[in-house]
Protein backbone atom coordinates (compact mmCIF):
# COMPACT_ATOMS: atom_id res chain seq x y z
CA UNK A 1 0.00 0.00 0.00
CA UNK A 2 1.34 3.57 -0.51
CA UNK A 3 0.53 6.29 1.64
CA UNK A 4 0.34 9.59 0.00
CA UNK A 5 -0.33 12.12 2.96
CA UNK A 6 -2.11 13.02 5.86
CA UNK A 7 -5.74 13.99 4.96
CA UNK A 8 -7.28 14.88 8.28
CA UNK A 9 -7.12 15.02 12.17
CA UNK A 10 -9.95 14.48 14.30
CA UNK A 11 -9.88 16.26 18.09
CA UNK A 12 -12.91 16.42 20.38
CA UNK A 13 -13.62 19.74 21.95
CA UNK A 14 -15.80 20.68 24.91
CA UNK A 15 -16.92 24.52 23.03
CA UNK A 16 -17.64 25.06 19.50
CA UNK A 17 -16.92 28.73 20.05
CA UNK A 18 -13.66 28.69 21.89
CA UNK A 19 -12.77 26.20 19.15
CA UNK A 20 -13.86 28.20 16.19
CA UNK A 21 -12.67 31.05 17.49
CA UNK A 22 -9.20 29.57 18.19
CA UNK A 23 -8.36 27.48 15.10
CA UNK A 24 -10.35 30.26 12.70
CA UNK A 25 -10.16 33.16 14.37
CA UNK A 26 -6.86 32.89 15.84
CA UNK A 27 -5.11 30.69 13.93
CA UNK A 28 -6.28 31.42 10.34
CA UNK A 29 -7.75 27.58 9.32
CA UNK A 30 -10.88 27.78 6.93
CA UNK A 31 -13.99 26.91 7.33
CA UNK A 32 -14.85 23.94 4.97
CA UNK A 33 -18.20 22.86 6.48
CA UNK A 34 -20.30 23.68 9.82
CA UNK A 35 -22.51 21.26 11.02
CA UNK A 36 -24.55 20.58 13.66
CA UNK A 37 -25.83 16.56 13.94
CA UNK A 38 -28.64 16.20 15.62
CA UNK A 39 -28.90 12.55 15.63
CA UNK A 40 -25.40 12.60 17.47
CA UNK A 41 -26.44 16.21 19.54
CA UNK A 42 -23.18 17.55 18.48
CA UNK A 43 -20.95 20.02 16.28
CA UNK A 44 -18.57 18.69 13.27
CA UNK A 45 -16.19 21.84 11.74
CA UNK A 46 -14.25 20.50 9.02
CA UNK A 47 -11.66 22.85 8.35
CA UNK A 48 -8.28 23.16 6.38
CA UNK A 49 -4.68 24.74 6.22
CA UNK A 50 -2.93 24.83 2.78
CA UNK A 51 -3.72 24.20 -0.83
CA UNK A 52 -4.10 21.93 -3.21
CA UNK A 53 -2.29 18.16 -2.10
CA UNK A 54 -0.74 20.01 0.41
CA UNK A 55 -3.73 20.60 2.18
CA UNK A 56 -4.71 19.03 5.51
CA UNK A 57 -8.01 18.72 6.97
CA UNK A 58 -9.19 19.60 10.77
CA UNK A 59 -12.66 17.92 12.11
CA UNK A 60 -13.44 19.45 15.15
CA UNK A 61 -16.10 17.36 16.94
CA UNK A 62 -17.51 19.47 19.87
CA UNK A 63 -19.47 16.59 22.17
CA UNK A 64 -21.77 17.71 24.87
CA UNK A 65 -19.19 16.73 28.54
CA UNK A 66 -16.15 15.00 27.06
CA UNK A 67 -13.92 13.32 29.48
CA UNK A 68 -10.93 15.91 29.88
CA UNK A 69 -7.43 15.16 28.52
CA UNK A 70 -5.28 13.03 30.53
CA UNK A 71 -2.62 15.03 31.59
CA UNK A 72 0.98 13.58 32.36
CA UNK A 73 1.93 10.80 32.56
CA UNK A 74 0.73 11.07 28.87
CA UNK A 75 -1.88 7.98 28.01
CA UNK A 76 -1.66 6.54 24.91
CA UNK A 77 -2.73 8.13 22.19
CA UNK A 78 -2.87 11.78 20.52
CA UNK A 79 0.34 13.39 21.79
CA UNK A 80 0.18 16.72 20.19
CA UNK A 81 -0.16 18.62 16.78
CA UNK A 82 2.96 20.08 14.91
CA UNK A 83 2.58 22.55 12.64
CA UNK A 84 5.58 23.25 9.72
CA UNK A 85 6.34 26.82 10.19
CA UNK A 86 9.21 28.74 7.82
CA UNK A 87 9.97 31.11 11.16
CA UNK A 88 9.29 29.89 14.52
CA UNK A 89 9.90 33.09 16.32
CA UNK A 90 7.80 35.45 14.33
CA UNK A 91 4.95 32.39 14.54
CA UNK A 92 5.13 32.41 17.96
CA UNK A 93 4.93 36.53 18.24
CA UNK A 94 1.61 36.13 16.41
CA UNK A 95 0.46 33.78 18.63
CA UNK A 96 1.20 35.65 21.69
CA UNK A 97 -0.55 38.85 19.61
CA UNK A 98 -3.54 36.88 19.92
CA UNK A 99 -3.06 36.58 23.20
CA UNK A 100 -1.79 32.60 22.65
CA UNK A 101 1.12 32.04 25.05
CA UNK A 102 3.63 30.16 23.92
CA UNK A 103 6.26 28.06 25.92
CA UNK A 104 10.17 29.53 25.67
CA UNK A 105 11.93 28.15 21.41
CA UNK A 106 14.10 25.17 21.88
CA UNK A 107 15.81 23.35 19.44
CA UNK A 108 14.78 19.69 18.24
CA UNK A 109 17.33 17.25 19.92
CA UNK A 110 17.12 15.55 16.54
CA UNK A 111 16.20 17.71 13.73
CA UNK A 112 18.31 20.59 14.95
CA UNK A 113 15.12 23.13 13.88
CA UNK A 114 12.90 25.40 16.15
CA UNK A 115 10.30 24.71 17.82
CA UNK A 116 7.76 25.68 20.31
CA UNK A 117 4.45 24.66 22.08
CA UNK A 118 1.33 26.34 22.78
CA UNK A 119 -2.20 24.75 23.81
CA UNK A 120 -5.84 24.80 21.90
CA UNK A 121 -8.96 26.36 24.98
CA UNK A 122 -9.17 22.18 26.03
CA UNK A 123 -5.38 21.95 26.21
CA UNK A 124 -4.12 20.08 24.02
CA UNK A 125 -0.64 20.70 22.82
CA UNK A 126 0.11 22.60 19.74
CA UNK A 127 3.81 22.36 17.74
CA UNK A 128 5.26 24.40 15.56
CA UNK A 129 8.44 23.39 14.01
CA UNK A 130 10.55 24.86 11.81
Amino acid sequence: MKWNAIHHVAIIVSDIHAAKEFYVDKLGFEVVRENYRDHRKDWKLDLRIGDGPEAVELEIFAEPDPPRRVTRPEACGLRHLAFRVEDVESAAAELEKCGIECEPIRYDEYTQKRMTFFFDPDGLPLELHE
